[in-house]
């Protein structure tokens, strides 16, 4: 689903609406937004579900890792796990493409055959 589809207002009225209903239960609230959030990302391709869910799971171990621990270090060390894997799926989904055609490209250049 993208934003500027026709079914993205009805979406967002209905997240909206249920979101304002459940206002008593910050708990549910939040379950509505991750469910809300899976939809929204599954609507255009079912199968990448599984990214999100990654993030998800890291990124809670690593919120209850963090307020578990009162050393200092350690809390910096699961920030830098969660950083880590959500900036590395970034990059890579968002460069892969870039990088592999830039290194077909120069291997072609000195010679050698590649179909990126």
């Amino acid at each position: 689903m993208l934003f500027n589809s026709p079914v993205f207002p009805l979406f967002l009225a209905v997240v909206l609406l249920l979101y304002t209903l459940l206002r008593k239960s910050w708990r549910m609230q939040n379950g509505l937004l991750l469910v809300a959030s899976y939809v929204f990302y599954g609507f255009w391709d079912p199968a990448l579900c599984s990214l999100i869910a990654l993030s998800t799971v890291v990124d809670f171990m690593c919120g209850k890792n963090i307020a578990a621990s009162e050393n200092p270090s350690v809390r910096k060390r699961w920030l830098g796990l969660s950083l880590a894997v959500n900036l590395g799926l970034l990059g890579f989904f968002k460069y892969y493409d870039f990088f592999v055609s830039e290194a077909a490209h120069a291997l072609n250049l000195v010679g050698f055959a590649a179909d990126p």
